[in-house]
């Protein structure tokens, strides 16, 4: 506007035409935005991760950085993880705890980058990474998760005397844990009532009890210490486990381990 001109009427609507034109923009990307991450929230719950990947990561090539993508960095690092790409899912929790200092999602990426080193069987970097969140902050909410997942690096790692420790601490601390938390089933300890942590090798997963039983009479005949548990899979249908043993160290579940296989019989080692 040249000096000592005055906006008329028409350019003042003009003006505001131009940045109604733009509010509106604005409004319809983030729209956008929100519609598309809910479809991304979405094929992640119905477990499709491949879906969810492949929505998060267009949405990741189409949009410019915005202080909300971490909540899309955070869904897709859990579907890298639960699609089994450890490294990708790594990189992505790495990327929150990098760019976004102040994410509500620190913590759980925190907890994700440990799950994936170990599921990739690094329990030292995985260890290191949950104790880093009780450190920073002992109030956290994951507390519960925390100590059922240090029980088990404990255990992966042979220090049967502080997974119990951290397993005694869960009970204590939140003891309708299993109840209203799913993922304190990560855990995956086996204990006896009196609270005595011991391994076991797991050779078969049935739907059916009668083909477990069979099973389990078939290994007593040789002289072997099996018995079935009852369980619950992820649909909630049951299923019965055969195992051996109950053994003080996974050395010597190992060993055990060892035996069955010679034998022919598909092996895994709890906790």
């Amino acid at each position: 506007m040249r000096k000592g001109v005055f906006p008329t009427k028409r350019m003042l609507r003009k003006n505001l035409k131009v940045v109604l034109v733009g509010v509106v923009v604005l409004l319809l990307c983030n729209s956008a935005y929100c519609m598309d991450l809910d479809k991304v929230n979405a094929y992640f719950l119905a477990g499709d991760y491949k879906s969810a990947i492949a929505e998060g990561e267009k949405i990741l090539a189409g949009h410019a950085y915005s202080g909300e993508m971490d909540e899309l960095y955070y869904v897709l690092g859990l579907s890298y993880m639960k699609d089994g790409n450890y490294l990708r899912a790594s990189d992505i929790f790495e990327i929150i705890l990098n760019e976004f200092r102040n994410s509500r999602f620190k913590e759980p990426a925190m907890m994700g980058l440990g799950d994936t080193y170990f599921l990739r069987g690094d329990f030292a970097r995985a260890k290191n990474c949950y104790q880093d969140i009780l450190n920073n902050n002992f109030r956290t909410k994951l507390k519960a998760r925390l100590y059922g997942r240090l029980s088990r690096v404990a255990l992966k790692q042979g220090d049967t005397k502080q997974a119990k420790e951290y397993l005694d601490k869960l009970k204590t601390e939140f003891p309708l844990c299993a109840e209203v938390d799913a993922s304190c089933d990560l855990v995956d300890t086996i204990a006896t009532p009196a609270g005595a942590i011991f391994y076991t090798v797991q050779v078969g997963s049935f739907t059916n009890n009668t083909n477990a039983g069979n099973l389990v009479k078939k290994l007593s005949q040789k002289g072997y210490p099996a018995y079935m548990e009852e369980a619950s899979d992820a649909t909630g249908s049951k299923i019965y486990r055969v195992r051996v043993g109950k053994l003080d160290s996974r050395a010597e579940a190992a060993q055990f381990a060892g035996r069955l296989s010679q034998e022919g019989y598909p092996t895994k080692i709890f906790p």
